[in-house]
């Protein structure tokens, strides 16, 4: 299959300084959670993106010295020595083994650093603690201080060159680094030559940049930079000011401009990494566009780019030269191979639904809700378009549910060849519950789970989709399959059980016209008696704050009552809540924290404060929404599996599985997809419901290059 030629242009090779990429395809720097204390995961992360056509990808941003380390915010990337030199090396190797360039990403955190791991103060622009910097110490920096600085930035760009990395990227982005706090007022209340007018404020970022530039001239140097903060004021950084201002000043320095827009606390950096919920891609266009005059050198955009006909049209634009992305990269690192092939439906679109942030922001490494294999790279040696064929392809297995983990499990067996898969499911199309939550307000781009899976599906001629199809356990066992998996997934409880009470709440009952499941609500079309409804959120995550919203949005006065300290405190992670506190908030819900759901009766919500013993509150509510705990569905599988057990050598089946919520709820829809994969890759082995050891990067006493490599000769079909 080959590309129409209008994408072509995304193709063009494009000269940066004295390398060229071969394409207009770029992974912008980004956290992954490995950093350099799991060297291998952090290399075969960025080198399948350079498999998948990427031409050039980067490391996170790399602290240059013990000081500006920020260990319990995120896991450490450092290039303090030799050894980090030695580390890095492998991904440089990794990278360019597919022809990619690789770049690394220095960092310097100014009053950004947590000392967790140092006990060191950072040296800072002032004196001014920042809020940002957690529990980190800040020095303010004399000229002394400074031309020691920019001393590490160049010694850490000699050991960047020693190790391979064809591009030195001088951060200055999201407002966190040294460089660009010297630039914003927020920061900077200098009164010498590093303080007041911009081309002062400029000086050291400039400096720097010329003296890095000036020992390693051979390879190519580059600025990632804040464009805009979106401070609104002074303060920061304004596009049409401090942006182009730095640009014009800095322009004959850099190799090629990689920009972004959104500054250092939440509810600014998020706009660099919106979630799709709140925007749409390409979202950062209005300020790529101003910059576009007041430079000659090539222009890196992000703005969550997942589609072929959008990358198109901010080249021939004119809006940028290169295609910039971080998260589209880890949903799919083999974008650019599939548009240079023409392969558009096999893309795997990023969702937006930002899990991948929140587990970095959690101080672990990266998953994916599209892309299972994101993160398992190394550890699993997982490759999310090479699925190794099974040896035993003379089986037939049912898949009895096609949400997440079954249409993932279903897709895996099909590509790997199994003579015949039937992938069942009750309702009249495949989806689970995915379905009726890509429903909720902003949410439509998290249906892209279903559809990436339903047009995989199609394409295999092994694999037959069966919907309004109810088996019975002992349907399911006489089927004919030699193996069955269930993934049926699990309920939410109707009697308002949960985590923290872990009792039922009297009288309270979904089967009741007033008390609602998220299921009977969304899926079912329950109807919401009266006008006024109260949601009881206990899990946290996005399911309470979004029925809140649409039930708002519908006409009801709404009360959101919760335990936790504000709605839904995982969205912290994802970056959801900066916008959907205010949002419930400018909508008109009336939000009650830290109380839990006491008793429901009589039109009448009585609630126990969770933190003052004692205290209650009361309101009226027409009816009552539960977010509170779901349940596996088991008894399914426990019945398919004592008949399988009875029935010993005899038995219809040779085994039979579960996968995702129906083994226990996951919050996560990357942790259901994940498993629907892992059951797959792993279905040869003896006992598949167990999962086989991974490789834990860790230091072995004794241990050599070999040791790890060893491990990596993992059974053919994983």
């Amino acid at each position: 299959m080959s590309r129409p030629s209008r994408y072509d242009i995304l193709f063009e090779p494009i000269e940066i300084g004295p390398r060229t990429m071969k394409n207009r395809f770029y992974q912008t720097p980004h956290c992954t959670g490995f950093g350099d204390v799991f060297p291998g995961g952090n290399a075969h992360h960025r080198a399948m993106k350079a498999e998948g056509g990427w031409a050039v990808v980067n490391t996170e941003a790399t602290t240059i010295a013990p000081e500006y380390d920020w260990a319990g915010q995120m896991t450490n990337s450092r290039i303090w020595d030799d050894d980090d030199v030695r580390n890095w090396s492998l991904l440089v190797e990794k990278a360019h083994e597919h022809g990619a360039l690789a770049g690394i990403q220095l960092h310097a955190g100014g009053g950004f650093l947590t000392a967790f791991d140092s006990r060191m103060p950072g040296r800072h622009v002032s004196d001014r603690l920042e809020e940002g910097g957690w529990l980190g110490s800040v020095i303010k920096m004399d000229k002394r201080d400074i031309r020691e600085v920019q001393r590490q930035y160049v010694a850490a760009a000699q050991r960047a060159k020693r190790a391979g990395f064809d591009i030195i990227n001088v951060w200055g982005g999201e407002s966190a680094p040294l460089p660009v706090q010297f630039l914003m007022n927020l920061h900077n209340d200098r009164t010498d030559e590093y303080g007041g007018p911009l081309e002062n404020r400029a000086r050291f970022w400039l400096e720097t940049l010329e003296q890095v530039k000036e020992e390693v001239d051979d390879i190519v140097l580059a600025a990632r930079f804040c464009i805009d903060s979106l401070h609104g004021d002074d303060r920061g950084i304004r596009v049409d000011e401090e942006g182009v201002g730095f640009i014009e000043l800095a322009d004959h320095l850099v190799d090629f401009w990689d920009v972004q827009v959104g500054g250092e606390h939440a509810e600014l950096w998020i706009k660099d990494a919106g979630p799709s919920r709140f925007y749409p891609e390409n979202f950062q266009a209005e300020y790529v566009k101003k910059i576009r005059p007041h430079t000659k050198k090539p222009i890196i955009g992000v703005g969550r780019f997942t589609s072929p006909d959008v990358m198109v049209e901010v080249i021939k634009s004119g809006q940028q030269d290169i295609i910039g992305a971080a998260r589209p990269s880890i949903a799919d690192p083999f974008i650019p191979r599939k548009i240079e092939e023409g392969r558009f439906d096999d893309i795997r679109e990023c969702i937006g639904c930002n899990v991948c942030v929140s587990r970095v922001n959690a101080n672990w490494h990266l998953i994916c809700t599209q892309n299972s294999a994101a993160g398992e790279e190394y550890r699993r040696g997982w490759n999310p378009e090479v699925i190794p064929l099974s040896r035993k392809q003379d089986r037939n297995v049912l898949v009895i549910g096609a949400g997440p983990a079954g249409m993932e499990c279903a897709t895996v067996l099909g590509k790997r060849g199994l003579e015949n898969v039937h992938l069942v499911d009750s309702a009249d199309d495949i989806g689970g519950h995915v379905r009726w939550i890509s429903g909720l307000p902003g949410m439509g781009a998290w249906g892209r789970v279903t559809d990436w899976r339903k047009t995989q599906l199609a394409k295999l001629d092994n694999v037959q989709v069966i919907t309004n199809t109810t088996l019975t356990p002992q349907e399911a066992y006489e089927y004919g399959a030699d193996v069955v998996v269930v993934a049926i997934g699990a309920e939410w409880l109707g009697t308002g059980i949960n985590g923290v009470t872990h009792t039922e709440i009297p009288g309270v009952d979904s089967s009741r016209p007033d008390v609602l499941t998220p299921e009977q609500l969304l899926r079912d079309g329950k109807p919401v008696p009266g006008r006024t409804v109260t949601v009881y959120d206990m899990e946290g995550y996005f399911m309470g704050p979004s029925i809140a919203e649409k039930l708002q949005r519908e006409g009801h006065e709404v009360t959101l009552l919760t335990r936790f300290g504000h709605p839904g405190p995982y969205m912290d992670l994802t970056g959801e809540n900066v916008h959907m506190r205010p949002l419930l908030e400018e909508l008109g819900v009336t939000v009650v924290a830290e109380h839990v759901l006491a008793t429901y009766e009589g039109g009448k919500v009585v609630a126990d404060d969770h933190v003052a013993e004692g205290r209650t509150r009361s309101w009226d509510a027409d009816a009552i929404v539960l977010c509170t705990q779901r349940r596996a569905r088991t008894d399914y599988f426990k019945s398919l599996r004592d008949l399988h057990e009875e029935a010993g050598d005899s038995s219809e089946i040779q085994a039979v599985y579960q996968i995702g919520d129906c083994v226990a709820p996951r919050m996560l829809l990357a942790d259901a997809v994940f498993d629907g994969a892992r059951l797959a890759r792993e279905i040869d082995e003896e006992n598949p419901a167990v999962p086989l050891p991974w490789i834990r990067e860790r230091r072995l006493m004794g241990a050599t290059d070999e040791t790890y490599a060893a491990v990596l000769n993992r059974p053919e079909g994983r």
